[in-house]
């Protein structure tokens, strides 16, 4: 993720992200990458304005959501049952964007083990936003890319060194909004 993050102008439209991480570290992983990155990275907030230039990390303890709220986006937290084994789950996070963000949406699956994400990608990718998953030679485990990529949900299949790239030529296809 730091490869990806480290790369993005300050001015990005808001981010979101799940990390499949224990609690005690979200907070300390995003103060560190706070610290690489010229946007700003901090753990979410139940309830928080989504902000350009900034990233959001899902706290270990809790889902992540994104609800469309009057003039712009906000961050909602579940400390609900774990989906896919998870909490944080990446199809949570993925399923809300494709009904909230829609076609302003861009998600990225980066490597990972399991299937958490595929079915919330098929989703944002239904609803009109562009998927860009990792490939299996730069990732350390292509499960969760593989199984976004196997089940159609996503457009493109790159490098990582390459996927910030593929992020912004996204973005300059869409409208500026959050992104999952």
């Amino acid at each position: 993720m730091r490869e990806v993050l480290i790369r993005f102008p300050k001015d990005m439209p808001g981010i979101l992200i799940v990390q499949h991480m224990p609690e005690m570290f979200t907070g300390s992983f995003a103060r560190r990458l706070d610290t690489l990155c010229a946007i700003h990275v901090k753990e979410a907030v139940n309830g928080e304005r989504v902000q350009p230039g900034t990233a959001y990390i899902a706290p270990g303890h809790s889902h992540l959501q994104v609800r469309r709220v009057s003039g712009g986006f906000q961050c909602d937290l579940s400390r609900s049952e774990p989906v896919n084994r998870h909490r944080p789950s990446v199809d949570v996070l993925f399923h809300s964007a494709a009904v909230q963000v829609g076609r302003q949406g861009v998600g990225v699956m980066l490597t990972g083990m399991g299937k958490d994400g595929a079915q919330g990608m098929l989703a944002m990718r239904q609803a009109g936003c562009h998927n860009i998953c990792q490939d299996q030679e730069s990732s350390v485990v292509w499960g969760m890319p593989r199984e976004a990529t196997i089940n159609g949900a996503a457009h493109e299949v790159a490098a990582l060194r390459d996927i910030p790239a593929r992020v912004m030529h996204a973005l300059r296809s869409t409208e500026a909004s959050p992104r999952a």
